[in-house]
């Protein structure tokens, strides 16, 4: 399955790899190279440690790289009235007995304690499309379920302030 990304998504994350490329992978292997100079190697604790942050950020590039090449750019079109990519939208979770107020996000942006919620989640494949006044049924799992009403949308837009995650 390829990740439904929009333009926005794409810019930050050949951003994020050009950033790695070009300011910290050069760090990481001086970094490298100095503690490789301290001796001894299978005792040394600063090399393990430059090795794996270099390594990370290799990993990192390489899952950017990859997110890219496999993704699917999608745009941002919502109707006025139904929940769209990037509105923010205040439910009363029934289950809980709790209104709150989410934002539907691409997957790559998702943080769920700041309210930013994947559109590929269970809430996010309940509220897309549907209008305020509407009860919607979120299926967590075959035998879990549970009911949300939409109170209110406010249309959003993909702004670059909502960052990527990290993975």
């Amino acid at each position: 399955m390829y990740d439904e990304l929009t333009e926005v998504d794409i810019k930050k994350m050949q951003e994020e790899i050009d950033h790695r490329v070009r300011v910290l992978r050069p760090q990481l292997i001086e970094e490298v190279q100095t503690a490789r100079a301290f001796g001894d190697l299978s005792e040394n604790f600063e090399y393990k440690c430059a090795k794996q942050a270099k390594n990370r950020n290799e990993s990192r590039i390489r899952y950017l790289e990859r997110m890219i090449r496999t993704a699917k750019v999608i745009e941002v079109k919502g109707q006025d009235d139904t929940v769209g990519l990037f509105d923010k939208v205040t439910v009363f979770n029934e289950m809980v007995k709790k209104e709150m107020t989410i934002q539907l996000v691409t997957t790559l942006r998702q943080d769920a304690l700041k309210g930013l919620i994947s559109k590929e989640s269970p809430v996010g494949k309940a509220l897309m499309g549907h209008k305020v006044g509407e009860r919607v049924q979120v299926e967590i799992d075959p035998t879990r379920k549970y009911f949300m009403e939409i109170k209110a949308i406010e249309k959003g837009f993909d702004d670059e302030s909502l960052d990527i995650s990290a993975y």
